[in-house]
C-alpha cells in the first residue's frame, strides 16, 4: 500500500496529500503525519482514500473518545485535539475568503470556544428496523452513508441522553409500529428534555402508554410527530413547561419548541452573540434589521441595548415565537417582525423596510446573496455583521459586499460550534468605505 505525507486538512476534515500531482483527500489522516492508505476512489484529478496505518503520527493526535468513531457520521474529527481543530476550521475560513471570494479580513479575530464534549443540546437521531442486524438501529448515519450507525452511547450529546439509548432501542422494539417511526428528535431546555417521535402510522394505545412510562421513568416530555413539524404535540405529561434557553449577559429567555430551529450549543451560542454585538455596537436611536432573525436570537440582544430593531425570517411559524418572545421580555416596544422570503430580496424589498443604520444576517448554508446584491446607494447600511455557518457562501457574498458594493472586510473568525465535526461556524463584520 502507498505511503504518503499530509500537508493540511480539506473542509471535510480530511488530510490532503499530493502524489504523483493529484490530490489525495484522505479519511483519518492528519497535517505532517506519514501515512499507509488505500484508494477507495480515483478520478483523473484526484484521489479519495483512508488510512491503513500511521506511519508517524502527529503531536496533535489524541485517540477519540467514542467507540463509534470512524463509522458514525456525526463527528470526524475526534481525533484531532480540540484547540488544533478550531485552528483548521480557521484557516478554512480564510482560505474560502480568499479562494472564493478574493478577499482577506483586516483581523483574523480569535477562535470562540466552549465545552469539547456532551455539547449538543440538539440532535436528530435516524431509526431503522433490520431484523439482519439484531433489529431496532438508532443513530446518526454513518460517515459518507444513509445507513444508521447504532449507537449505544454518544460522546456529544448531554449525559443524560446519552444514558437513554440503550432504552429507547428496547422502547422502539416493542412498538406495534417499529419500522414506522424514521427519526427521534431530542431537544434540551433550561426545565427539561423533550423526545419527539416522528412516526408515520398512528401509535396504537400501547404504543402510547409505553411512551408515557418512558416519559416518567427517564423524566422527559414525550411528544409524537405525525406530519410536518407543526404537526407535533405533547403527549406525556399532559402539561410540562415551555423549552427555552436563556442569555444571561442580556437578561433574556428564549422560549421554543422541540422542532423549531435554535443552535445546537447553548454555551457556544452565548459567545456568539457577545461577539456579533461587540461587532456591530448597537446604539439606542439607531435603526438595525435582523436578516432571518429565526425566533429572535439575535434581534432581543440588539433590542436590549436600546436599539430599534426589524427582523425578518421565512417561516411564520418563528416570525410568531419571536414576536411571542419580544413580548415575554419587556421588548414590544423596539422590535418588529416580518415574515418574507429572504431569498428573493430586491432592491425594492430592502428598500421597504425603512432607513437602516446597521445590518445582522444570520442565513442557513444557502447563504444571503439575494439580500448583499439587493445593498444600493438608497439602502446601505453602515456596518453589516454576518454570522455564516458556511466559509463558502459566506466568502461568495464577501465578494460582491467587498468588489460591487463599496465594505471592507474588517473582521472575521469562527466559533466552534460543533467540536470534532468538520462544520464552520463564523462571524464577519463590513464596513462601508464611503
Amino acid at each position: 500500500m502507498p505511503l504518503t505525507t499530509i500537508e493540511s486538512l480539506d473542509h471535510e476534515g480530511r488530510g490532503v496529500a499530493r502524489v504523483d500531482g493529484k490530490a489525495v483527500f484522505i479519511e483519518g489522516a492528519l497535517p505532517g503525519e506519514t501515512v499507509e492508505y488505500a484508494v477507495d476512489r480515483s478520478r483523473p484529478n484526484y484521489a479519495q482514500g483512508h488510512v491503513l496505518r500511521v506511519v508517524h503520527a502527529s503531536a496533535q493526535r489524541v485517540a477519540p473518545r467514542c467507540p463509534h468513531f470512524g463509522v458514525c457520521g456525526g463527528c470526524s474529527m475526534q481525533h484531532l485535539d480540540a484547540v488544533a481543530q478550531a485552528a483548521v476550521k480557521q484557516r478554512v475560513l480564510e482560505d474560502a475568503l480568499w479562494h472564493v471570494g478574493r478577499v482577506r479580513a483586516g483581523i483574523i479575530h480569535a477562535a470562540i470556544h466552549g465545552p469539547a464534549w456532551h455539547y449538543r443540546d440538539r440532535a436528530r437521531l435516524t431509526v431503522r428496523v433490520v431484523p439482519s442486524k439484531g433489529g431496532v438501529l438508532l443513530g446518526f448515519h454513518q460517515r459518507r452513508s444513509s445507513y444508521v450507525a447504532d449507537m449505544r452511547e454518544c460522546a456529544v450529546l448531554p449525559r443524560h441522553v446519552g444514558a437513554m439509548l440503550d432504552a429507547l432501542h428496547e422502547l422502539v422494539a416493542t412498538f406495534s409500529i417499529a419500522d414506522r417511526v424514521p427519526q427521534i428528535e431530542m431537544a434540551v431546555g433550561e426545565d427539561g428534555t423533550v423526545l419527539v417521535f416522528r412516526h408515520l402510522l398512528p401509535f396504537s394505545a400501547a404504543d402510547e402508554s409505553r411512551l408515557a412510562d418512558f416519559a416518567d421513568r427517564h423524566g422527559v416530555q414525550v411528544w409524537v410527530q405525525p406530519g410536518q413539524p407543526d404537526s407535533a404535540r405533547l403527549l406525556h405529561p399532559q402539561t410540562a413547561p415551555a423549552l427555552r434557553y436563556t442569555l444571561p449577559e442580556f437578561d433574556l429567555a428564549l422560549a421554543f419548541r422541540p422542532t423549531d430551529f435554535t443552535q445546537v450549543n447553548v454555551h457556544i451560542n452565548r459567545l456568539l452573540i457577545r461577539r456579533a454585538m461587540q461587532l456591530l455596537q448597537p446604539q439606542a436611536g439607531e435603526r438595525i434589521a435582523d436578516l432571518f432573525c429565526g425566533l429572535g436570537n439575535f434581534t432581543l440582544p440588539i433590542a436590549r441595548s436600546g436599539a430599534a430593531v426589524v427582523g425578518v425570517e421565512g417561516a411564520d411559524a418563528l416570525v410568531r415565537r419571536a414576536r411571542e418572545n419580544a413580548r415575554s421580555n419587556g421588548l414590544e416596544a423596539l422590535t418588529e417582525f416580518h415574515a418574507a422570503n429572504l431569498f428573493e430580496t430586491t432592491e425594492d424589498s430592502l428598500a421597504a423596510l425603512g432607513p437602516l443604520d446597521k445590518l445582522l444576517i444570520d442565513p442557513p448554508r444557502e447563504g444571503a446573496i439575494a439580500v448583499v446584491k439587493a445593498i444600493s446607494a438608497q439602502q446601505r447600511p453602515r456596518r453589516i455583521v454576518y454570522v455564516s455557518c458556511n466559509p463558502a457562501t459566506l466568502a461568495r457574498d464577501a465578494a460582491v459586499l467587498v468588489h460591487e458594493k463599496g465594505y471592507r472586510l474588517s473582521g472575521a473568525g469562527i466559533a466552534n460550534m460543533f467540536p470534532h465535526t468538520s462544520h464552520v461556524e463564523s462571524v464577519a463584520v463590513f464596513e462601508h468605505c464611503g
